[in-house]
């Protein structure tokens, strides 16, 4: 999950619980999804949009971004960007009154989707096949593709050109793979240096086990995979890491999270996305460094995309409207105007050349997007994840193979699997 998303989430679970429940879904939802279609409103359309909005620049983007479809189409929108996006979803939801258009996170897409929250709009769109796989099938849901992607990131290698040249070492010796990590760390350890700072969840560790050919669940969801042979290797080769202070977790470098330990020096890489280049420029503007994609494991080259999607409610009386205005933010010229304004990458396959040409130092994250794996796309799973972040953070002194147990008997508790 972004930083930025990372407080929202924690603030909002106990008021989007509701939504879970049965009284929730007496409460305007149909019992299962797909059930009976809200009225459509006759007439020019007011339509309600709430956004998870990085900041200003986002919100004016958006916002230029709906006044230009409002002219066009005839109708309205008002942007809104939210204080606490899933808890203020949450007692939208719960009130049967929803905005007509809203981010969801890949994170809780499931949850909203498996108690019909959503329309499943997402054949509607133009060229869905366009949108990157990973993040169709991050909103994919009983096979029916609900919502598009706004945008997108990935994970990759930063380094620190300084601490790399204090090493004696150059761009040939920036690692491709896991035994080149571990030698290149070695060498940064016997320099004094901090090899790598990393993240101390399944949003960063998780990374390795796609490179392990590994995840939690099976593709479509429906079943729990965590205790395998190739996340059990994943897990292991992390362990070693940190056991041998290769690798270590940002609270042990007095930091908040890796990009900020990467950008105070104290670590000579991180494995962060494309987000921390804002964080850096803002706080530490004078840092040099440098963005490759992730070092290869035994199944290949593996990442982590993080995505969220244009949410339209089921009980929306303009799904129409709904979907055009969606329709318009989702073209590929809209996108990468959003890209211009605050920085994320374009969803569509058919912006990705004219995203690299203009932003060339983000290419090994857009590169990302032909070998990342999303979220866990499955309802009622927060609790199992968090547990297992848990696990990870316990990993120099807990055996790997008793956190993939742990986890694959919540997840398939929480799947019924």
């Amino acid at each position: 999950m972004k930083r930025s998303n990372l407080r929202a989430a924690a603030l909002g679970l106990a008021a989007c619980g509701a939504l879970l429940t049965s009284a929730a879904c007496g409460s305007g939802f149909d019992d299962k999804p797909g059930g009976a279609a809200a009225p459509q409103s006759a007439g020019p359309a007011a339509l309600r949009v709430l956004i998870g909005s990085s900041g200003d620049a986002e919100t004016n983007a958006v916002r230029q971004a709906a006044d230009a479809w409002a002219k066009a189409s005839g109708n309205t929108a008002t942007v809104t960007p939210a204080q606490n996006m899933t808890q203020q979803l949450g007692q939208a939801f719960a009130a049967g009154d929803p905005p007509d258009v809203f981010y969801v996170d890949a994170v809780r897409f499931a949850d909203y989707a498996s108690v019909g929250a959503l329309e499943p709009y997402g054949d509607r769109i133009s060229e869905p096949g366009d949108f990157y796989e990973s993040l169709r099938t991050a909103f994919t849901y009983d096979g029916k593709l609900y919502c598009v992607p706004k945008d997108f990131s990935t994970l990759a290698l930063t380094v620190n050109e300084e601490l790399w040249k204090k090493a004696g070492l150059s761009e040939d010796d920036v690692p491709t793979s896991w035994d080149e990590l571990t030698a290149v760390s070695e060498k940064l350890k016997a320099k004094g240096i901090v090899p790598l700072a990393l993240g101390d969840s399944r949003d960063r560790i998780g990374a390795f086990m796609v490179q392990a050919g590994g995840w939690i669940t099976s593709p479509d969801g429906r079943q729990a995979t965590a205790d395998t042979p190739q996340n059990l290797a994943a897990l292991e080769y992390v362990r070693k890491l940190v056991r041998d202070k290769l690798a270590v977790f940002p609270k042990r470098l007095d930091s908040g999270w890796a990009g900020e330990a990467f950008g105070k020096g104290k670590a000579a890489m991180a494995i962060e996305g494309n987000w921390l280049k804002g964080a850096l420029k803002a706080d530490f503007p004078d840092l040099k460094y440098s963005v490759h994609e992730l070092p290869a494991g035994p199944a290949g080259k593996g990442t982590l995309s993080f995505t969220t999607c244009w949410g339209v409610a089921a009980k929306s009386r303009h799904k129409d409207a709904a979907i055009d205005f969606v329709e318009a933010m989702t073209k590929a010229d809209q996108q990468m105007a959003f890209a211009r304004a605050f920085g994320v990458m374009p969803s569509r396959q058919s912006a990705r050349d004219a995203y690299v040409k203009e932003f060339p130092a983000d290419a090994p994250f857009v590169a990302g997007a032909d070998h990342a794996h999303g979220p866990v796309n499955a309802p009622k799973v927060e609790s199992v994840l968090a547990d297992f972040d848990t696990g990870l953070q316990k990993i120099d002194s807990t055996p790997p193979r008793t956190i993939l147990q742990q986890l694959q008997r919540n997840t398939q508790a929480a799947l019924g699997d």
